[in-house]
């Protein structure tokens, strides 16, 4: 009896105080990217946009990122979004509302006729505002994998 005792408790001994535990892990997967500056990729059913913020010269452009997760299909409506945009008149602002983050989408037009879309990003527990570099709309496409 005494030998039965001994091996629970020492098997319950060495469970409770293990250091190692193995988590399930889901595989990142790579989007669409320009250049070096802006990227998207997936994990899970979460998109995570990054991009290296505007800043004054003074200042070392970071890497920052936007995360949310593809309800109702937020993803492709996300695109749909940036998309009109450009073809809007007159070009307006649109603001979005994420978990974590505001985005503000602020079109560009420039004197050769090219519209340009910046993303600014406030997050809401940080009160903090990052921009992104501008991207027109072919290289929105190639972020997005439609091209």
């Amino acid at each position: 009896m005494k030998k039965v005792i001994a091996i629970a408790v020492m098997f319950i001994s060495s469970i409770g105080f293990s250091q190692i535990k193995v988590l399930e892990t889901v595989p990142v997967e790579k989007l669409g990217r320009v250049n070096n500056s802006f990227y998207v990729q997936k994990i899970g059913d979460e998109f995570t946009f990054f991009y290296t913020t505007v800043q004054s010269e003074e200042e070392e452009p970071a890497l920052k990122a936007f995360t949310f997760k593809n309800i109702d299909n937020a993803y492709q409506s996300l695109y749909g979004i940036i998309s009109s945009g450009f073809t809007a008149s007159p070009l307006n602002d649109v603001k979005l509302e994420l978990p974590n983050n505001f985005v503000w989408l602020h079109y560009i037009a420039n004197s050769d006729k090219k519209t340009t879309v910046q993303f600014m990003v406030s997050n809401k527990a940080a009160n903090s505002t990052n921009v992104s570099e501008p991207l027109s709309k072919e290289q929105v496409e190639k972020l997005f994998q439609k091209s």
